[in-house]
């Protein structure tokens, strides 16, 4: 067993950490797909409070309110994948590369964009099928077609695609991506 050294911080020391400037948010950094997440998470947030007022305080819920939240859910699920593949977010494995030699990561790397665009490719058709089969279906509580949950779900998989494509013509141009160099995409804010 290894003796770890904790170095003793005062009550003062914390207090003064929070004196700190927090960061500046610059709005130019956001994109469509980071607004409409945020309109729909705030919609289900309001969904899942509508909810819990109603069942625990009126003692009378809703049945819309869960259905709707659900849904809305898997809208911030989708949107928020947009996202990350526009800042290259996604679970990824860049270990490897640094062992391997600098053309053979970028050979590598390249060939993870375009094995990333080809899934979104067929995912964009296998949604396109399946909205085209459920295109009848309603929702359970709320007399609503359901496939409008589904069309937000093949719009976000379109989105997935185009970012996918612009982030891998940023990395041809700019000669390497986050694989390669995550150093280089760590944001430090002054």
């Amino acid at each position: 067993m290894s003796n770890e050294v904790h170095t003793q911080i005062t009550a003062e020391e914390i207090a003064h950490s929070f004196e700190e400037a927090a960061p500046v948010a610059n709005v130019a950094d956001y994109a469509i797909e980071d607004w409409l997440t945020l309109i729909v998470f705030w919609l289900m947030t309001g969904c899942v409070f509508l909810q819990f007022f109603t069942r625990y305080v009126l003692n009378d819920s809703y049945a819309w309110t869960e259905e709707i939240a659900i849904n809305c859910l898997i809208g911030v699920v989708f949107l928020g994948s947009v996202m990350c593949v526009r800042v290259s977010r996604h679970i990824q494995v860049d270990v490897f590369y640094h062992y391997i030699t600098a053309s053979v990561a970028r050979v590598l790397s390249i060939f993870v964009d375009l094995v990333r665009i080809a899934f979104f490719v067929y995912a964009v058709w296998l949604m396109w099928r399946y909205v085209d089969i459920v295109a009848d279906e309603r929702m359970v509580t709320v007399d609503l077609p359901r496939n409008i949950v589904f069309y937000g779900v093949l719009l976000a998989f379109v989105l997935m695609l185009f970012r996918a494509i612009q982030v891998f013509i940023s990395n041809i141009r700019r000669g390497y991506s986050v694989l390669e160099r995550p150093e280089e995409f760590q944001k430090i804010e002054d």
